[in-house]
Protein backbone atom coordinates (compact mmCIF):
# COMPACT_ATOMS: atom_id res chain seq x y z
CA UNK A 1 0.00 0.00 0.00
CA UNK A 2 1.29 3.44 -0.79
CA UNK A 3 2.38 5.79 1.84
CA UNK A 4 -0.27 8.62 0.82
CA UNK A 5 -2.76 6.11 0.38
CA UNK A 6 -2.17 4.88 3.67
CA UNK A 7 -2.35 8.35 5.34
CA UNK A 8 -5.17 8.93 3.72
CA UNK A 9 -7.44 5.97 5.35
CA UNK A 10 -5.43 6.75 9.03
CA UNK A 11 -6.83 10.21 8.93
CA UNK A 12 -10.15 8.38 7.32
CA UNK A 13 -10.35 6.07 10.64
CA UNK A 14 -8.97 8.66 12.85
CA UNK A 15 -11.97 11.92 11.68
CA UNK A 16 -14.42 9.21 11.94
CA UNK A 17 -13.51 7.68 15.42
CA UNK A 18 -12.90 11.24 16.71
CA UNK A 19 -16.37 11.90 15.35
CA UNK A 20 -17.89 8.76 17.51
CA UNK A 21 -16.12 9.80 20.61
CA UNK A 22 -17.12 13.15 20.48
CA UNK A 23 -21.01 11.98 19.76
CA UNK A 24 -20.97 9.72 22.98
CA UNK A 25 -19.55 12.54 24.90
CA UNK A 26 -21.81 15.25 24.04
CA UNK A 27 -24.75 12.78 24.58
CA UNK A 28 -23.73 11.43 27.80
CA UNK A 29 -23.40 14.79 29.39
CA UNK A 30 -23.72 13.83 32.98
CA UNK A 31 -21.12 10.85 32.87
CA UNK A 32 -18.95 13.23 30.99
CA UNK A 33 -18.76 15.35 33.75
CA UNK A 34 -18.22 12.97 36.27
CA UNK A 35 -15.32 11.97 34.32
CA UNK A 36 -13.92 15.24 33.95
CA UNK A 37 -14.27 16.03 37.58
CA UNK A 38 -11.83 13.61 38.36
CA UNK A 39 -9.05 14.22 35.82
CA UNK A 40 -9.92 18.23 36.20
CA UNK A 41 -9.00 17.81 40.20
CA UNK A 42 -5.89 15.58 39.38
CA UNK A 43 -4.46 17.76 37.36
CA UNK A 44 -5.50 20.57 39.02
CA UNK A 45 -3.26 19.02 41.97
CA UNK A 46 -0.20 18.30 40.59
CA UNK A 47 0.79 21.38 38.34
CA UNK A 48 -0.83 23.91 41.27
CA UNK A 49 1.88 21.93 43.48
CA UNK A 50 4.01 22.18 40.37
CA UNK A 51 3.92 25.83 39.66
CA UNK A 52 3.89 27.10 43.70
CA UNK A 53 7.12 25.05 43.63
CA UNK A 54 8.25 26.64 40.33
CA UNK A 55 7.45 29.84 42.05
CA UNK A 56 8.83 29.61 45.14
CA UNK A 57 12.63 27.82 43.44
CA UNK A 58 12.71 30.83 41.07
CA UNK A 59 12.42 33.60 43.59
CA UNK A 60 14.90 31.65 46.24
CA UNK A 61 16.94 31.22 43.01
CA UNK A 62 16.65 35.14 42.57
CA UNK A 63 17.80 36.11 46.20
CA UNK A 64 20.66 33.80 46.19
CA UNK A 65 22.12 35.44 42.99
CA UNK A 66 21.40 39.28 44.36
CA UNK A 67 24.12 37.93 47.04
CA UNK A 68 26.68 36.87 44.37
CA UNK A 69 27.59 33.78 42.72
CA UNK A 70 30.99 34.49 42.58
CA UNK A 71 31.30 36.12 46.40
CA UNK A 72 33.09 34.71 49.06
CA UNK A 73 32.36 35.30 52.65
CA UNK A 74 34.71 35.54 55.14
CA UNK A 75 32.88 34.84 58.54
CA UNK A 76 33.37 33.35 61.91
CA UNK A 77 30.63 30.63 61.42
CA UNK A 78 31.16 28.36 58.88
CA UNK A 79 27.38 27.62 56.78
CA UNK A 80 27.58 24.43 57.11
CA UNK A 81 28.94 22.63 60.63
CA UNK A 82 29.64 19.08 60.53
CA UNK A 83 32.57 16.18 61.43
CA UNK A 84 34.10 16.61 64.92
CA UNK A 85 34.95 20.31 65.44
CA UNK A 86 33.51 21.15 68.55
CA UNK A 87 31.36 23.82 68.52
CA UNK A 88 33.00 25.88 71.05
CA UNK A 89 36.25 26.05 68.94
CA UNK A 90 33.78 28.09 66.52
CA UNK A 91 32.91 30.49 69.24
CA UNK A 92 36.15 31.52 70.46
CA UNK A 93 36.81 32.47 66.71
CA UNK A 94 37.92 36.49 66.55
CA UNK A 95 35.14 38.06 64.43
CA UNK A 96 36.87 39.34 61.30
CA UNK A 97 37.77 43.32 61.39
CA UNK A 98 39.12 45.92 59.17
CA UNK A 99 42.68 45.24 59.93
CA UNK A 100 42.02 41.82 58.38
CA UNK A 101 40.01 43.55 55.28
CA UNK A 102 43.54 46.15 54.97
CA UNK A 103 45.59 42.66 54.68
CA UNK A 104 43.58 41.10 52.07
CA UNK A 105 43.21 44.64 49.79
CA UNK A 106 47.16 44.84 50.04
CA UNK A 107 48.13 41.14 49.56
CA UNK A 108 45.43 39.35 47.64
CA UNK A 109 46.37 39.51 43.36
CA UNK A 110 43.07 37.54 42.69
CA UNK A 111 40.69 40.07 44.70
CA UNK A 112 38.47 42.50 42.42
CA UNK A 113 36.61 43.64 45.16
CA UNK A 114 36.50 42.92 49.22
CA UNK A 115 34.87 44.53 51.68
CA UNK A 116 33.29 44.65 55.18
CA UNK A 117 29.90 44.76 56.66
CA UNK A 118 28.68 44.79 60.06
CA UNK A 119 25.01 44.07 61.36
CA UNK A 120 23.49 45.48 64.41
CA UNK A 121 20.34 46.48 66.01
CA UNK A 122 19.02 50.37 66.60
CA UNK A 123 16.39 52.71 66.78
CA UNK A 124 15.97 55.06 63.52
CA UNK A 125 13.86 57.96 64.09
CA UNK A 126 12.71 61.30 62.57
CA UNK A 127 10.77 63.20 64.56
CA UNK A 128 8.12 61.52 66.75
CA UNK A 129 8.17 58.67 64.35
CA UNK A 130 10.63 55.59 65.19
CA UNK A 131 11.70 51.80 64.22
CA UNK A 132 12.45 50.61 67.88
CA UNK A 133 14.95 47.38 66.47
CA UNK A 134 16.00 48.00 63.16
CA UNK A 135 18.60 46.31 61.32
CA UNK A 136 21.35 48.41 61.01
CA UNK A 137 24.30 47.65 58.28
CA UNK A 138 27.56 49.15 57.92
CA UNK A 139 29.35 48.83 54.80
CA UNK A 140 31.97 50.00 52.25
CA UNK A 141 31.78 49.00 48.96
CA UNK A 142 28.32 47.23 49.69
CA UNK A 143 27.16 47.95 46.04
CA UNK A 144 29.71 46.14 43.88
CA UNK A 145 28.78 43.00 46.13
CA UNK A 146 24.79 43.06 46.36
CA UNK A 147 22.34 43.62 43.81
CA UNK A 148 19.89 46.28 44.90
CA UNK A 149 18.13 49.34 43.03
CA UNK A 150 18.40 52.90 44.54
CA UNK A 151 14.36 54.46 43.95
CA UNK A 152 14.92 57.79 44.97
CA UNK A 153 18.81 59.75 45.97
CA UNK A 154 22.04 57.88 45.55
CA UNK A 155 24.88 55.61 46.91
CA UNK A 156 27.53 56.65 49.14
CA UNK A 157 30.42 58.50 47.51
CA UNK A 158 33.83 56.95 48.18
CA UNK A 159 34.30 60.67 50.41
CA UNK A 160 31.62 59.76 52.79
CA UNK A 161 32.42 56.00 53.02
CA UNK A 162 35.79 56.68 54.45
CA UNK A 163 35.31 59.82 55.99
CA UNK A 164 33.17 59.28 58.73
CA UNK A 165 30.28 61.54 57.00
CA UNK A 166 26.79 60.92 58.87
CA UNK A 167 24.91 59.83 55.76
CA UNK A 168 22.28 57.14 55.82
CA UNK A 169 20.56 54.81 52.69
CA UNK A 170 16.83 53.77 54.42
CA UNK A 171 15.02 50.07 53.03
CA UNK A 172 11.97 51.08 51.32
CA UNK A 173 9.83 49.70 54.89
CA UNK A 174 12.07 51.77 56.71
CA UNK A 175 11.26 54.88 54.52
CA UNK A 176 7.83 54.50 54.55
CA UNK A 177 7.18 53.95 58.59
CA UNK A 178 9.31 57.20 59.11
CA UNK A 179 8.50 59.31 56.27
CA UNK A 180 4.35 59.64 54.97
CA UNK A 181 3.69 61.74 51.90
CA UNK A 182 6.84 63.48 51.35
CA UNK A 183 10.98 62.35 50.03
CA UNK A 184 12.95 61.37 52.77
CA UNK A 185 16.08 62.64 50.55
CA UNK A 186 17.93 65.79 52.09
CA UNK A 187 16.03 64.86 55.60
CA UNK A 188 17.84 64.24 58.99
CA UNK A 189 17.39 60.94 60.94
CA UNK A 190 18.48 59.72 64.13
CA UNK A 191 20.67 56.17 64.49
CA UNK A 192 21.22 55.26 67.94
CA UNK A 193 20.60 59.06 69.02
CA UNK A 194 23.26 59.94 65.80
CA UNK A 195 22.03 62.38 63.55
CA UNK A 196 22.65 60.86 59.58
CA UNK A 197 21.02 63.13 56.76
CA UNK A 198 19.26 60.60 54.43
CA UNK A 199 20.97 60.50 51.00
CA UNK A 200 18.96 57.64 49.51
CA UNK A 201 16.02 55.29 49.36
CA UNK A 202 16.25 51.27 48.15
CA UNK A 203 13.57 50.48 45.61
CA UNK A 204 11.09 47.84 47.39
CA UNK A 205 12.63 44.46 46.66
CA UNK A 206 9.71 42.04 49.04
CA UNK A 207 10.42 39.72 51.46
CA UNK A 208 13.45 37.23 50.92
CA UNK A 209 12.37 33.39 51.44
CA UNK A 210 16.13 32.70 52.08
CA UNK A 211 15.95 34.54 55.63
CA UNK A 212 16.57 38.31 56.26
CA UNK A 213 18.66 39.04 53.30
CA UNK A 214 16.07 41.77 51.72
CA UNK A 215 16.78 45.33 52.05
CA UNK A 216 13.30 46.34 52.66
CA UNK A 217 13.79 46.37 56.24
CA UNK A 218 17.02 47.50 56.92
CA UNK A 219 19.10 50.98 56.99
CA UNK A 220 22.68 51.23 55.16
CA UNK A 221 25.53 53.00 56.73
CA UNK A 222 29.65 54.04 56.36
CA UNK A 223 31.68 51.86 58.68
CA UNK A 224 33.78 54.38 59.33
CA UNK A 225 30.51 56.58 60.58
CA UNK A 226 29.49 53.10 62.53
CA UNK A 227 32.95 53.57 64.81
CA UNK A 228 30.61 56.73 66.23
CA UNK A 229 27.75 54.65 67.21
CA UNK A 230 29.13 51.28 68.27
CA UNK A 231 32.17 49.54 69.02
CA UNK A 232 32.45 47.20 66.17
CA UNK A 233 34.75 44.66 68.04
CA UNK A 234 31.56 43.31 69.38
CA UNK A 235 29.65 43.43 66.67
CA UNK A 236 28.81 40.51 64.02
CA UNK A 237 30.94 40.86 61.14
CA UNK A 238 31.90 39.77 57.92
CA UNK A 239 33.93 40.27 54.87
CA UNK A 240 32.93 39.93 51.16
CA UNK A 241 35.13 39.13 48.80
CA UNK A 242 34.62 38.90 44.64
CA UNK A 243 37.29 37.48 42.46
CA UNK A 244 38.73 39.56 39.63
CA UNK A 245 37.54 38.22 36.55
CA UNK A 246 37.47 34.49 34.93
CA UNK A 247 39.10 33.46 38.51
CA UNK A 248 37.65 30.78 40.22
CA UNK A 249 36.54 30.81 44.00
CA UNK A 250 38.72 27.58 44.27
CA UNK A 251 42.15 30.00 43.62
CA UNK A 252 40.72 32.97 45.24
CA UNK A 253 39.66 30.70 48.91
CA UNK A 254 43.67 29.13 48.94
CA UNK A 255 45.22 32.62 48.60
CA UNK A 256 43.08 34.09 50.94
CA UNK A 257 43.55 31.08 53.44
CA UNK A 258 46.69 31.32 53.16
CA UNK A 259 46.66 35.11 53.86
CA UNK A 260 44.73 35.44 56.76
CA UNK A 261 46.37 32.33 58.53
CA UNK A 262 49.82 34.26 57.44
CA UNK A 263 48.63 37.45 59.17
CA UNK A 264 46.63 36.32 62.10
CA UNK A 265 50.02 33.82 62.98
CA UNK A 266 48.56 30.62 62.76
CA UNK A 267 51.08 27.68 62.74
CA UNK A 268 50.78 24.33 60.21
CA UNK A 269 49.23 22.11 62.79
CA UNK A 270 46.79 24.77 63.89
CA UNK A 271 42.85 24.94 62.25
CA UNK A 272 41.93 27.58 60.73
CA UNK A 273 40.50 30.74 63.02
CA UNK A 274 37.71 31.60 60.30
CA UNK A 275 35.15 30.19 57.74
CA UNK A 276 35.90 31.15 53.73
CA UNK A 277 31.72 30.54 53.01
CA UNK A 278 30.08 30.43 49.44
CA UNK A 279 26.76 30.36 47.57
CA UNK A 280 27.77 26.44 46.31
CA UNK A 281 26.92 25.58 50.34
CA UNK A 282 23.69 27.14 50.27
CA UNK A 283 22.75 26.18 46.12
CA UNK A 284 23.59 22.38 47.31
CA UNK A 285 21.24 22.05 50.26
CA UNK A 286 18.34 24.29 48.02
CA UNK A 287 18.80 21.88 45.27
CA UNK A 288 18.12 18.83 47.37
CA UNK A 289 15.54 20.32 49.43
CA UNK A 290 13.69 21.15 46.15
CA UNK A 291 14.19 17.74 44.65
CA UNK A 292 12.81 15.78 47.92
CA UNK A 293 9.79 18.32 47.51
CA UNK A 294 8.88 18.03 43.80
CA UNK A 295 9.25 14.44 44.52
CA UNK A 296 6.48 15.03 47.09
CA UNK A 297 4.36 16.74 44.73
CA UNK A 298 4.93 14.18 42.36
CA UNK A 299 3.57 12.11 45.21
CA UNK A 300 0.73 14.21 45.70
CA UNK A 301 -0.63 14.79 42.73
CA UNK A 302 -0.14 11.24 41.40
CA UNK A 303 -2.32 9.53 43.78
CA UNK A 304 -4.92 11.93 42.83
CA UNK A 305 -4.57 11.34 39.01
CA UNK A 306 -4.77 7.85 39.82
CA UNK A 307 -8.32 8.24 41.09
CA UNK A 308 -9.25 10.40 37.78
CA UNK A 309 -7.48 7.43 35.61
CA UNK A 310 -9.36 4.57 37.68
CA UNK A 311 -12.87 7.05 36.89
CA UNK A 312 -12.14 6.92 33.32
CA UNK A 313 -11.72 3.90 32.68
CA UNK A 314 -14.66 2.88 34.68
CA UNK A 315 -16.99 4.81 32.55
CA UNK A 316 -15.41 3.55 29.47
CA UNK A 317 -16.75 0.36 30.27
CA UNK A 318 -19.99 1.43 30.95
CA UNK A 319 -19.66 2.71 27.61
CA UNK A 320 -18.55 -0.05 25.80
CA UNK A 321 -21.49 -2.24 27.51
CA UNK A 322 -24.14 0.22 26.62
CA UNK A 323 -23.14 0.74 22.95
CA UNK A 324 -21.99 -3.35 22.35
CA UNK A 325 -25.16 -3.05 20.20
CA UNK A 326 -23.65 -0.79 17.78
CA UNK A 327 -19.85 -2.35 17.85
CA UNK A 328 -21.65 -5.41 16.48
CA UNK A 329 -23.85 -3.50 13.79
CA UNK A 330 -20.30 -1.30 12.86
CA UNK A 331 -18.24 -4.67 12.80
CA UNK A 332 -21.08 -6.56 10.66
CA UNK A 333 -20.83 -3.73 8.04
CA UNK A 334 -17.07 -4.21 8.00
CA UNK A 335 -15.42 -2.03 10.68
CA UNK A 336 -11.87 -3.41 11.45
CA UNK A 337 -11.28 -4.00 15.09
CA UNK A 338 -8.40 -1.14 14.78
CA UNK A 339 -11.21 0.88 13.82
CA UNK A 340 -13.66 0.26 17.23
CA UNK A 341 -10.19 0.31 19.30
CA UNK A 342 -9.36 3.91 18.15
CA UNK A 343 -13.06 4.89 18.81
CA UNK A 344 -13.33 4.44 22.10
CA UNK A 345 -9.83 5.40 22.51
CA UNK A 346 -10.41 8.73 21.34
CA UNK A 347 -13.12 8.52 23.33
CA UNK A 348 -10.81 8.07 26.51
CA UNK A 349 -8.13 10.79 25.27
CA UNK A 350 -10.52 13.61 24.75
CA UNK A 351 -12.50 13.03 28.17
CA UNK A 352 -8.85 13.37 29.97
CA UNK A 353 -7.66 16.20 27.88
CA UNK A 354 -10.97 17.85 28.21
CA UNK A 355 -10.71 17.46 32.13
CA UNK A 356 -6.64 18.39 32.21
CA UNK A 357 -7.61 21.55 30.23
CA UNK A 358 -10.52 22.47 32.54
CA UNK A 359 -8.12 22.09 35.75
CA UNK A 360 -4.99 24.00 33.56
CA UNK A 361 -7.95 26.65 33.51
CA UNK A 362 -8.20 26.70 37.23
CA UNK A 363 -4.96 27.03 38.18
CA UNK A 364 -4.12 30.18 36.07
CA UNK A 365 -7.59 31.61 37.92
CA UNK A 366 -5.76 30.64 41.11
CA UNK A 367 -2.47 31.68 40.10
CA UNK A 368 -3.75 34.97 39.31
CA UNK A 369 -5.50 35.15 43.02
CA UNK A 370 -2.41 34.24 44.66
CA UNK A 371 -0.38 36.65 43.09
CA UNK A 372 -2.19 39.05 45.51
CA UNK A 373 -1.89 37.88 48.66
CA UNK A 374 1.74 36.76 48.63
CA UNK A 375 5.37 38.39 47.89
CA UNK A 376 6.16 36.73 45.00
CA UNK A 377 4.07 36.08 41.53
CA UNK A 378 3.22 32.43 40.75
CA UNK A 379 2.67 31.50 37.35
CA UNK A 380 1.36 29.08 34.63
CA UNK A 381 4.47 28.44 32.76
CA UNK A 382 4.58 27.25 29.33
CA UNK A 383 6.43 23.81 30.63
CA UNK A 384 3.32 22.95 33.00
CA UNK A 385 0.66 23.52 30.44
CA UNK A 386 2.63 21.14 28.36
CA UNK A 387 2.99 18.89 31.38
CA UNK A 388 -0.94 19.10 32.39
CA UNK A 389 -1.65 18.56 28.99
CA UNK A 390 0.65 15.16 28.63
CA UNK A 391 -0.29 13.72 31.82
CA UNK A 392 -4.14 14.08 30.64
CA UNK A 393 -3.50 12.49 27.20
CA UNK A 394 -1.58 9.54 28.98
CA UNK A 395 -3.65 8.89 31.36
CA UNK A 396 -6.75 8.87 28.86
CA UNK A 397 -4.96 6.28 26.71
CA UNK A 398 -3.51 4.32 29.87
CA UNK A 399 -7.41 4.41 31.29
CA UNK A 400 -9.11 3.66 28.05
CA UNK A 401 -6.89 1.34 26.64
CA UNK A 402 -8.60 -1.65 28.43
CA UNK A 403 -11.80 -1.10 27.52
CA UNK A 404 -11.28 -0.30 24.35
CA UNK A 405 -9.28 -3.39 23.74
CA UNK A 406 -12.14 -5.44 25.02
CA UNK A 407 -14.66 -3.48 22.49
CA UNK A 408 -12.38 -4.27 19.61
CA UNK A 409 -12.38 -7.97 20.36
CA UNK A 410 -16.19 -8.67 20.88
CA UNK A 411 -17.79 -10.99 18.06
CA UNK A 412 -20.47 -9.26 15.60
CA UNK A 413 -23.10 -11.88 16.06
CA UNK A 414 -22.53 -11.73 20.00
CA UNK A 415 -22.53 -8.22 20.21
CA UNK A 416 -25.42 -7.57 17.88
CA UNK A 417 -27.67 -10.33 20.41
CA UNK A 418 -26.07 -8.87 23.53
CA UNK A 419 -28.81 -6.62 24.39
Amino acid sequence: MKPFKLGVIIAKVTRESFAFAYQSITVNKMRTFLSLLGITIGIFAIISVFSVLDALEKNVRDSLQSLGDNVLYIQKWPWSMGGEYPWWKYMNRPQPKMEDLGEIRERSTLTGVATLVANFQGAVSFGKNSVPRNSVIAVTQYEEMRTFEIETGRYFSPYELYAGKNVILLGHEVASELFTGFNPVGQSVKVRGHKAEVIGVIKKEGASPIGNYSHDEIVLIPVSFAKQIIDLRWMDTFIMVKPVENVPNIELKDELRGILRSFHRLKPIEDDDFSLNELGLLKQGIDSIFVSINLGGWIIGGFSILVGGFGIANIMFVSVKERTGIIGIQKALGAKNYFILLQFLYESILLSVMGGLIGLFVVFIGSLLASGFIEFNITLTFGNIVLGLAISATIGIVSGFAPAWSASKLNPVEAMNAN
